[in-house]
């Protein structure tokens, strides 16, 4: 098999979520790109070949802006991950929540839903009263209940 088709087969069996990466990253599919430099190396004067320094080090930033662009997206996963599990630890406990006339609303945590990804607390609040839709920023104070 020649070394530019097992490349190729390589590249192309790659991850959907990484090929989604690099489109994301160069408004093209990774196989548009591996197709870009095949073509260069398909065309190219053969007595002035590219410099393989230089191919080389295109291939190097493509793996780089695409290894880059998955660990941004690992790490926006775990930190939604973090941000739903101290929410889920919240249930049940006591919390200080600031109120906009500057007053503090004391309640307990009932209930934890997400929106957008993002934890949205339901707390029971004085008179019974229920205070909802409380981001984990707003939090101030956690307590133990009694």
């Amino acid at each position: 098999m020649d070394p530019i088709d097992e490349i190729t087969n390589e590249v192309f069996q790659q991850p959907a979520a990484t090929q989604q990466v690099a489109q994301d990253g160069f408004a093209l599919a990774f196989e548009d790109l591996l197709q870009i430099v095949l073509t260069q190396l398909t065309f190219q004067d053969p007595l002035e070949p590219m410099d393989n320094f230089e191919f080389v080090s295109q291939l190097a930033q493509f793996t780089q802006i695409q290894q880059t662009q998955s660990l941004n997206d690992n790490s926006a996963a775990l930190l939604q991950a973090e941000a739903a599990s101290q929410a889920t630890s919240l249930l049940g406990r006591i919390v200080d929540v600031p109120r906009q006339d500057g007053q503090v609303s004391v309640g307990r945590v009932l209930s934890v839903r997400f929106e957008n990804s993002e934890p949205r607390l339901t707390l029971q609040i004085d008179n019974e009263q229920t205070l909802s839709n409380v981001g984990l920023s707003s939090i101030t104070q956690i307590r133990e209940a009694n």
